[in-house]
C-alpha cells in the first residue's frame, strides 16, 4: 500500500458516519467523568499543598540554619586586650 492508497483509505474512514452511542450509556460517562474531573482537581490541591508546604519548610529551615553565613573560625582564638 502506497501513500496514496493510505490517505485515500483514511479519507474513506474519516467521511464515514461515526457510530451511534447508546442513549443508556450517557449516566455512566457523565458518572465517570465527573469523577475524574474531582479526583483530578483533588490531586492538583494536594501537589500545590505540598510544594507550598516544602516551600515554606525551605525557608524556616534557610532562615534557623543561615547556611549563606561563613561559620566562625575555630583554629585560632579571637583576638583581645590588644
Amino acid at each position: 500500500m502506497n501513500r496514496a492508497e493510505r490517505e485515500a483509505a483514511v479519507r474513506r474512514v474519516m467521511e464515514e458516519t461515526p457510530p451511534s452511542v447508546p442513549p443508556e450509556l450517557y449516566p455512566e460517562v457523565m458518572r465517570r467523568g465527573g469523577r475524574m474531573l474531582r479526583r483530578r482537581t483533588a490531586a492538583r490541591r494536594l501537589l500545590w499543598l505540598l510544594l507550598c508546604a516544602a516551600a515554606v519548610a525551605f525557608f524556616v529551615w534557610a532562615m534557623v540554619a543561615r547556611p549563606w553565613v561563613e561559620p566562625p573560625s575555630e583554629t585560632t582564638p579571637p583576638l583581645t586586650g590588644w
